[in-house]
This record gives structure tokens, sequence and C-alpha cells, in this order.
């Protein structure tokens, strides 16, 4: 265990805000007995209403949780009470009680039986082979969904059903190919917007250039073909990645967080970038609906840590492989805007189909056009526009002053996530 939590990062953890404010109720000594920590487990007993009481457990690594109260959320609160505790450094080292014990031993057995499940079936050349078939035929059926497409013409697209792109979707998660799934039923969105036929066409172009490049894998660069598979659908193991990424050592810099929710997964993705290198990394988290997401990673913080990045043509993917000291609060260093254009442009011409990539933007200024639209403006007079809803949080941290800026940048604009002003300190947006 490289370090307690801080209070933050407990909070995070909490599944709404009635859990978190709940849990700051229970967190008192006075309630606990029997609490104790190791290098991988918190563990307690809390006193609940009349003679309950409620065993209480959390394993570090996952992390995961468990408590013998009635209640459905994970953690609860009681969990949330106690890591706060913990947090505060009021849970003393110790020895697991064996309750803690069975329970951690029993996840770590389950784990790992999972894995060895899992690494069999995908070395297995037959599982391999029968895989790479299905999702040759679903591109092929991808293709010819698109030729048809753009043959009778984009005219129908702006008032066609969403079961268009949702029936293409479904194919291809028949298919195997997951990842071009919520590609192609993004796209029903596109006719709602405004000059949407060549934003829409953009992405056909797009989708049939990976259904041939896929077609042409064997002959691509190692890069491009992993980038390829990637975007396809194939995964790679997180253990295969720690082994056999790329690893660079670097004072992380955490600039931005945003979730998604799709097809009953949430997803994280938290951004960083290298103090020295100057390099961008892109941590993912995934957690089914009321689960925890990974809130190890805080933003507006630095830590210093090796990261393994998954292979690609374009290697931004990235996990933490190891941490070589705790988080510190810290403002990231960024760059101009033509500096980020060049950053992005040289990114597309390894991977024409990324569709995110983070801007971190040093001494920028809010501005308006004749439009009314917001933009991000520099020194040098160069601007990106501004995707938000609602500027008002970011305009009171800058006062019309300059901010280091960081936010995802994508095809209609820059999406804000964070501001770091020399006063204010740093505001999630």
């Amino acid at each position: 265990m490289s370090g307690r939590w801080d209070r933050g990062r407990v909070a995070g953890l909490a599944p709404d805000a009635a859990a978190a404010k709940a849990a700051e109720g229970v967190a008192r000594p006075a309630r606990w007995g029997g609490t104790g920590c190791d290098d991988e487990a918190v563990w307690g007993e809390c006193q609940g209403s009349g003679a309950s009481v409620y065993r209480a457990c959390a394993d570090l690594a996952g992390p995961a949780f468990r408590c013998s109260c009635p209640s459905r959320k994970i953690p609860c609160k009681h969990v949330l009470g106690l890591l706060l505790l913990w947090s505060d450094g009021t849970v003393a080292s110790g020895a697991r009680p064996g309750w803690a014990a069975e329970w951690v031993e029993q996840r770590r057995e389950r784990a790992g039986r999972a894995q060895e499940r899992t690494a069999a079936k995908a070395r297995d050349p037959k599982t391999v082979e029968r895989r790479e078939r299905r999702v040759e035929d679903g591109l092929a059926e991808l293709d010819q969904w698109l030729r048809d497409q753009v043959a009778h013409g984009l005219a129908q697209a702006e008032k066609a059903p969403y079961g268009l792109w949702d029936d293409a979707a479904r194919r291809l998660v028949d298919a195997q190919a997951g990842a071009l799934s919520g590609q192609v039923r993004a796209l029903a969105a596109i006719p709602r917007q405004p000059g949407w036929p060549d934003r829409l066409l953009e992405e056909y172009a797009l989708l049939r250039l990976l259904v041939r490049a896929y077609e042409r894998r064997d002959a691509l660069p190692a890069g491009l073909r992993d980038t390829v598979r990637s975007r396809v659908g194939f995964t790679v193991p997180q253990d295969e990645v720690v082994r056999d990424g790329e690893r660079v050592r670097d004072r992380w810099c955490v600039t931005g967080s945003r979730d998604t929710a799709q097809d009953q997964l949430t997803t994280r993705r938290v951004w960083l970038r290298g103090r020295e290198t100057g390099r961008p990394a892109l941590v993912l988290s995934f957690a089914a609906p009321g689960a925890p997401l990974d809130a190890s990673l805080v933003v507006g913080t630095e830590v210093d840590a090796e990261l393994a990045f998954y292979p690609g043509a374009q290697p931004l993917r990235a996990l933490v492989a190891e941490r070589h000291g705790p988080a510190v609060p810290a403002a990231p260093a960024g760059t101009s805007v033509a500096g980020f254009l060049d950053e992005h442009a040289a990114a597309l011409a390894n991977d024409p189909w990324l569709d995110r990539w983070p801007a971190t933007l040093e001494d920028v200024r809010l501005a308006r056009t004749q439009g009314n639209g917001l933009h991000v403006v520099d020194e040098a007079g160069d601007s990106l526009p501004l995707r938000m809803a609602d500027p008002w949080r970011l305009l009171a941290v800058s006062g019309g002053g300059p901010v280091t800026f960081a936010g995802e940048w994508t095809p209609e604009g820059l999406r804000p996530l964070a501001a770091w002003q020399a006063d204010e300190g740093g505001v999630l947006l």
C-alpha cells in the first residue's frame, strides 16, 4: 500500500451524494470496534441501530467492498465511513480477523480463476480463428451497408428512424466487433445537428477506411495493425500491457476526468500529461451501474509514476504500472493553441480514427465571437471554439484574466474539463 487515500478519493467512491453524506455521520470512532488494516485491506465492525452490528471490509487492490448491512448501495455508508476513518489515520495496522481474511482470499481466488479461464480461451487457436472469421463476415456486411447508404443518398438519413443504425450496430455485436458497434450507433445523432451531411459522410468514410484497413491488416506496420484491431474491438489483456507495453516514467499531471454511460456500462476517462515529456496519456476504468469507478487519479494532482502504454500507432491509452510516491497538488504545464494543433495533427497522421485528444493550454483567455460563441484565445491571438452549455464557472474563475486550461478536443469543439488560475488554483468544469 503506497499510502492511505485522502478523503477526496474516498468521497469519489460514493455511489451518490446521499451515501457520501451518510458516511460522514458513520465516520465516528465511537461507533466502531475491531478495526484494522494492512497493505491490502481495511476492516471493522460498526454499531448500527439497536443491537445490530455490521461487518465492513474493503479490498484496496480492487477496490472492492463488502458489508453485512442490508443496503444495496456499493459501497454502502458503513464502508465509506470506515475508509474515511482509515484516511484520517484512526485505523491502526493489525492482523485480519477470520471473516475479513476469508472474504479477501475468496475474492483473489475467484479473480485468479476467471483470469485463467479468460487467458486459456484467448490462447485457444480454434477460438481465435472462429472470432477472426466472425469479425471478417461482420465487417464485410458493414462495408456493404456503408456503400448502400451512400448509393441511396444521404437525404433519407435526416428522417430515418434510429433503427437504421441500431440494426447495423446489433449485427456488429453479433459479429464480436463491439467497438465498431458503438461507433455505428452514435451516427444516429448526427442528422439532428447543423451541417450534418458533411459530418455523416465523413464518419461513413472513416468507417470504410477502417474496414479496408482491417482487410489489409497483415500488410500494415505493427503499430497501425494494433490500432486497427483495437478500433474493431480486439482487446489486449492488462497483464500483457504491464508486461510488454512501452514503459514511460514521468511526473504525470492529472488534467481532467469525464464519466460517460452507455449500454449499461459507465466509463471514466482520466487524462494525464507528463511534466518532463509533455506526453499525453489516457487511463480508462469501467463499472456497472451503481458500482464505483477507480478514483485513484485525482484531477489537479501530480504523481511520480511509470505508465505502461497499450500498443498502437499513436500510443495514448495506458495503465499505471508502478507509483513511486504519493500524489501532490500541482498545476499542469501546457502549450499554445498552435502547439496543440501541431500535436493533434501529428496524432491524426498516426491514427485517423481519433475522436478525442487532450488539450492543455497555457495563458489563454475567454472571448466571444460575433456569433456569441465562446472561445479560448492565447497570447498570439490564436483561438479554439469551446463546447459548453454553462460557461459561468469558467468565467468566474478566470475573471477575464489568463488561465491554464484543460479539455477534450472533439469534432464539435473543445470540451472543458478543468482550469487553473494563479490566485484561485484549480477548478473542475
